[in-house]
C-alpha cells in the first residue's frame, strides 16, 4: 500500500512485481500544430519505443481515459466508462496503483484525480516520474505490456468536481471559494492566446503546474515552496483549481492535498469551456514592453 498521493522511485522500485500492484504510464505529448496552438497526441509509441518502467502498463489519457463524446477535449468519462477502463488496465478493488508520465506530472496527477473522483484512494504519482527514474540509471523496458483483467468498482465523489454555473457563482459572491489557475504564466497573463480569448477567470491566483515541481528532477517541491506558491488560496472554505482543460488543474490539486487542504474541487471543462462562452469574464494582465 502507498502511504499517501506520492511515492519516490525509490519506494517504487522496491516494490516493483509486488503482488497487486499495478504501474501506469499515462504520458501524453505535445506538440504544435499548424495553426500555432498546441495539440496533444497519445504517448504509446513513446512508451513502446523509448521504454518505460518495467511491468508498467500504458493509460491511454486521451482516448480511454476521457469522455470521446465530450463537448471539449479530456472531458472525464462516466462512472461507467471509467470503471470499464480501470478493469481493462487489470486494476480491481483491492488494487495499489502508481501512475507516472513524461512531463511534469501533470498527466499522472490528472489519473490519480479521476480515480480518487470515481472513489479509489489506494492511487499514487511516481514523484518524478519516468524522467528521475530515468535519470536515476534505474532499468527501462521495451515493448507492449498486457495487463490482466479485473473488476473495478466506481463509486463517484461528485464534490471533487464543480461546473461553470458553481465558477460563476464563487464570482458573484455567492459561493465562498479560492480559485487556482494552473495554467503556465503567459495565458494566465493574456499574453498567449491558446484559445479563442486569453485570461484568466476574475479572482484566481497563478500557480502554474510547471512550477509547482523542481526544474530538473520534476519532483514537487517542499512544502514551503508549494505553500509560497499556492498561499492565496490555502485555507479557503473551498479551492477550485482549473487551467486551459483540467489537466495541469489536477496537479494543482494534488500540490494543495499534499500541503493538507481537504475541500478541492477542479473545473473540468476550465478554460476550454469559460473561454468558448463569449459573455463570460476574463482579467488580462498588462505587461510592460
Amino acid at each position: 500500500m502507498s502511504s499517501g498521493p506520492l511515492v519516490s522511485t525509490q519506494w517504487l522500485a522496491d516494490h516493483l512485481g509486488a503482488d497487486g500492484l499495478v504501474v501506469l504510464d499515462a504520458s501524453v505529448v505535445g506538440y504544435t500544430q499548424p495553426n500555432g496552438r498546441s495539440g496533444h497526441l497519445s504517448g504509446h509509441e513513446q512508451y513502446l519505443l523509448e521504454g518505460h518502467i518495467p511491468g508498467a502498463i500504458f493509460a491511454d489519457v486521451i482516448e480511454e481515459l476521457s469522455d470521446p463524446d465530450g463537448r471539449y477535449p479530456f472531458t472525464r468519462p462516466s462512472a461507467g466508462r471509467f470503471a470499464a477502463a480501470a478493469g481493462a488496465l487489470g486494476i480491481g478493488d483491492d488494487t495499489t496503483v502508481v501512475v507516472y508520465d513524461t512531463a511534469v506530472g501533470q498527466w499522472a496527477a490528472r489519473v490519480w484525480w479521476l480515480f480518487r473522483a470515481f472513489g479509489y484512494d489506494n492511487v499514487a504519482v511516481l514523484d518524478g516520474g519516468l524522467g528521475r527514474w530515468r535519470a536515476e540509471g534505474r532499468d527501462l523496458e521495451i515493448g507492449h505490456v498486457e495487463p490482466g483483467a479485473a473488476e473495478f468498482t466506481a463509486t463517484e465523489r461528485p464534490e471533487l468536481w464543480v461546473d461553470k454555473a458553481f465558477v460563476e457563482g464563487v464570482i458573484r459572491g455567492e459561493h465562498e471559494a479560492a480559485l487556482v489557475c494552473a495554467s503556465p504564466p503567459q495565458e494566465f497573463t493574456g499574453e498567449s492566446v491558446p484559445r479563442s480569448r486569453a485570461g484568466h477567470i476574475p479572482g484566481s491566483s497563478s500557480a502554474p503546474a510547471a512550477r509547482l515541481v523542481d526544474r530538473d528532477s520534476r519532483t514537487y517541491l517542499e512544502h514551503e515552496k508549494l505553500r509560497g506558491i499556492l498561499e492565496p488560496a490555502l485555507g479557503a472554505p473551498r479551492i477550485v483549481t482549473y487551467c486551459g482543460g483540467g489537466i495541469a488543474a489536477a496537479s494543482a490539486a494534488l500540490a494543495l492535498t499534499l500541503l493538507g487542504e481537504n475541500s478541492v474541487a477542479v473545473y473540468d471543462g476550465s478554460l476550454n469551456e469559460w473561454a468558448a462562452d463569449p459573455e463570460a469574464e476574463l482579467v488580462t494582465l498588462a505587461v510592460a514592453g
